[in-house]
């Protein structure tokens, strides 16, 4: 069989069959290869992998959107960063507007917004986030352009919102890791949902760190304008929000075209959104701010008065340190401004020759309410941190004879009785040891009455005293009218101040003396206040703690010490009575001066630290000798001169003495013996003085016998009528203590109080511890005589 081939015909198969039966059997081209079953398999394989990381990516999408939901949803807005909402607190004279200065962490005062022009906010939002009352608290576009530059620069780039800023500084502190970031946009979105916007910006405005150590919108104007937030002009604002990026970089005072160019671009901003109208932004102009200064609260004498309202605050438990420094406060001090000022122009005036080692220490204080209107801690606070008022110690000396003076009058003592004033004279100073204790300069007074021995500062007076007062309840008085420092119970010596004490707390014991007995706790805050609420009153612990007539008596003799005694001549000065004690330190390390009117205590006290701390003597010095207490009377004179210009002079309550002669059992002083001879050969001026003394004495006896009712130990109490006074129970002459010549003791007695009518400035001389005038201004009987023999000299233990 033979076969034929077949023919197929194109018109009677399909085109697809007619196709594949034509490429079938199609020869290759040169250089192809003909199989294409591997290219096949290839793509299979891409197409596995795009739908693998698709999938992944998709996988990955579906975690992160899981897990910021889950974070969304979880994550609560905390509490504010502490550091964040601190703000400064701020300290004022007692009118409540004149500012001390303030003690803060930061530079802050949160204020209310809607004070705020809106144009201030406006600003803000301009220069920081133009979709700020668009968006949900993120910028998607903003955050990818940062991400994006952060990861092929590798710098940091800030694609931030307001927002977000405000929750990072408001709630998170600092944040630089992604994780941060992303943690800050959970809370910026969940801050946006749950916060009203106007909030949202005024939190930032009171948070955001703006230059010049200014924290808050509010310290900005101050800083850079001198003016309230609520104060600022439309070109402050944009000159302020402009900086903000780089305040420091770009502060005017540093980089003024980079401020200037930020400045325009926010007046543009603000123009094209609406905030301001074309006419504003034509007339913009770049405002000129103040000068950088750096300051320091604390610098000059201010640093003296904030530390003390501080440390009064935290001792009192109502404030910790931190809080205060944090907290906002408003305190109203005590501290009256214009007495400040004249204490502290006083204190730094310095006489020529003054030693720069010489410290001066004062107060100034409203006896009646315990109300501090002035301290002297010294001239600047960065130079020296110890307070001279509050912290600094000294032997007050004499100063302390009050409170045994005070002693006497709560046991009986009638003033009058007569004590034996020569020198030296011998007491058994503790339990088994005795000593001869002298007057300063070793000068002896013979019968003197405790008038006149605390007016002229008689130790061998006050020794005595201390013999039936015993030392124990010499140191529970000086307790109780609110001394705090250390005192000596086992010593007779303590009635001559040789303890160390502050300023203060000298002024405090005196205090309750000068306020009849109450004693009202000395203070420098009046208040504090935050906001328009009082968070803070001090307690005074008013108490009465003496007998009102016993200390009426005290004030009564020490009246004496500025008439004719130790700072003779003050009264006279100022025109006004002047209760006052001078003291002098245990080998004239130290001189101080305590003095009142019935309203206003002054207190000065000057010492001689060497370089180790340790007591040196004050030299003399341009003509005031320590022993003379005189310079710290000087600055006592000048501060009161001053404060009390313009005011009427006041008067003390007269007392009445109702003690009897000799003490109870008649055995104080000299008992029923009126008299006591010289111990020293006197000149016969001084055999005047003494005759006249043992007149004055009997008739003083004869008074008291004819005006005092009968007792059953023969004594008898005076009455009110017939009170002897330190003007008419013996005069300055009668005083005169027993050494010198005839001229020395008229000059001194004489001429150191007719001085005061002779000498220039209507002071004489002051009969003072050493015998130095108190007062350079006497007439030439008046110093010479002073120099020479007038007054007592007062020292501690020798």
């Amino acid at each position: 069989m033979v076969y034929q081939a077949r023919t197929v015909s194109s018109s009677s198969s399909s085109p697809r069959a007619a196709h594949k039966a034509s490429t079938s059997h199609r020869a290759p081209k040169r250089g192809q290869n003909a199989p294409k079953g591997p290219k096949k398999r290839t793509n299979r394989k891409k197409g596995m992998w795009w739908k693998i990381l698709l999938g992944v990516l998709g996988g990955l999408l579906a975690i992160g959107i899981g897990l910021f939901t889950y974070l969304y949803v979880t994550t609560d807005i905390p509490q504010p960063e502490k550091v964040a909402i601190a703000e400064k607190t701020t300290v004022y004279y007692n009118d409540g507007t004149t500012e001390i200065g303030s003690f803060s962490e930061q530079n802050r005062e949160i204020i209310d917004c809607s004070v705020l022009p809106d144009y201030v906010g406006n600003a803000i939002v301009a220069s920081e986030d133009r979709s700020f009352y668009r968006n949900g608290g993120i910028d998607i576009m903003g955050m990818a352009r940062a991400l994006y530059n952060n990861l092929t620069t590798g710098s940091r780039q800030g694609g931030s919102t307001i927002t977000q800023q405000y929750a990072e500084r408001y709630y998170l502190g600092d944040t630089t890791s992604y994780s941060g970031k992303i943690r800050e946009a959970i809370l910026a979105m969940k801050i946006a949902n749950s916060q009203d916007k106007q909030q949202v910006l005024c939190n930032y405005m009171n948070t955001i760190y703006l230059g010049r150590g200014a924290y808050g919108i509010q310290a900005a104007a101050k800083a850079y304008f001198g003016k309230e937030a609520k104060d600022l002009t439309v070109d402050e604002a944009a000159m302020i929000a402009g900086i903000i990026p780089a305040p420091s970089m770009w502060d005017p005072a540093v980089n003024p075209e980079q401020a200037k160019s930020r400045f325009t671009r926010v007046i543009g901003i603000m123009r094209e959104d609406g905030y301001i109208t074309g006419q504003q932004a034509s007339e913009a102009k770049f405002p000129e701010t103040k000068p950088v200064s750096v300051s320091n609260d604390l610098a000059g004498p201010n640093g003296y008065l904030l530390t003390t309202v501080e440390n009064e605050l935290v001792a009192s438990k109502a404030f910790t340190k931190d809080e205060l420094e944090t907290g906002g406060y408003k305190i109203v001090s005590t501290l009256d401004p214009n007495m400040q000022k004249i204490m502290q122009t006083v204190g730094d005036d310095r006489p020529e020759g003054m030693p720069e080692s010489i410290q001066v220490g004062g107060i100034a204080l409203d006896q009646k309410t315990g109300s501090v209107k002035a301290i002297y801690g010294g001239s600047d606070y960065l130079k020296h941190q110890l307070n001279n008022a509050t912290q600094a110690n000294f032997q007050p000396g004499s100063t302390m004879k009050p409170f045994g003076l005070l002693g006497a009058a709560m046991d009986d003592v009638n003033f009058n009785t007569m004590f034996n004033g020569n020198s030296p004279e011998r007491f058994e100073t503790t339990p088994g040891t005795w000593a001869e204790v002298p007057n300063a300069l070793n000068m002896s007074w013979g019968t003197i009455n405790l008038k006149q021995a605390t007016a002229n500062s008689v130790n061998t007076v006050f020794m005595n005293v201390n013999q039936h007062l015993t030392p124990k309840k010499f140191a529970q008085i000086a307790h109780d009218a609110g001394i705090t420092g250390d005192i000596q119970e086992d010593t007779l010596y303590n009635i001559l101040g040789i303890n160390s004490l502050t300023v203060w707390d000298l002024a405090q014991g005196h205090s309750t003396i000068a306020n009849d007995g109450t004693k009202n706790t000395l203070h420098i805050v009046d208040r504090v206040l935050k906001g328009d609420k009082e968070m803070y009153k001090p307690n005074l612990g008013t108490k009465q703690v003496f007998d009102a007539n016993d200390c009426m008596l005290v004030q009564n003799a020490m009246l004496g010490t500025t008439q004719y005694g130790t700072a003779a001549g003050t009264a006279a000065t100022l025109g006004r009575q002047v209760a006052g004690k001078s003291g002098t330190a245990n080998d004239e390390t130290a001189a101080s001066f305590v003095g009142y009117t019935p309203s206003l205590m002054n207190v000065w006290a000057i010492w001689n630290p060497g370089e180790n701390g340790e007591s040196q003597i004050v030299p003399e010095f341009a003509g005031y000798g320590v022993s003379s207490t005189g310079y710290p009377s000087h600055l006592f004179t000048e501060f009161m001169a001053q404060a009390l210009a313009g005011q009427p002079a006041e008067t003390f309550a007269t007392p009445v003495d109702n003690g009897k002669i000799g003490g109870p059992n008649g055995d104080w002083g000299l008992g029923g013996q009126r008299y006591v001879p010289s111990t020293n050969n006197g000149t016969q001026q001084q055999q005047q003085n003494e005759q006249q003394q043992d007149s004055q004495n009997k008739q003083e006896s004869n008074d008291s016998n004819t005006s005092n009712e009968s007792s059953n130990n023969g004594d008898a109490k005076q009455n009110e009528q017939q009170q002897t006074t330190p003007e008419n129970t013996k005069s300055p002459e009668q005083s005169q203590p027993e050494n010198g010549n005839t001229n020395g003791n008229s000059g001194g007695g004489t001429g150191g109080n007719n001085g005061s009518n002779n000498g220039s400035n209507n002071n004489g001389s002051n009969s003072g511890d050493s015998g130095n005038s108190g007062n350079q201004n006497g007439n030439g009987g008046g110093n010479s005589g002073g120099q020479n023999n007038t007054g007592n000299g007062e020292q501690s233990q020798r």
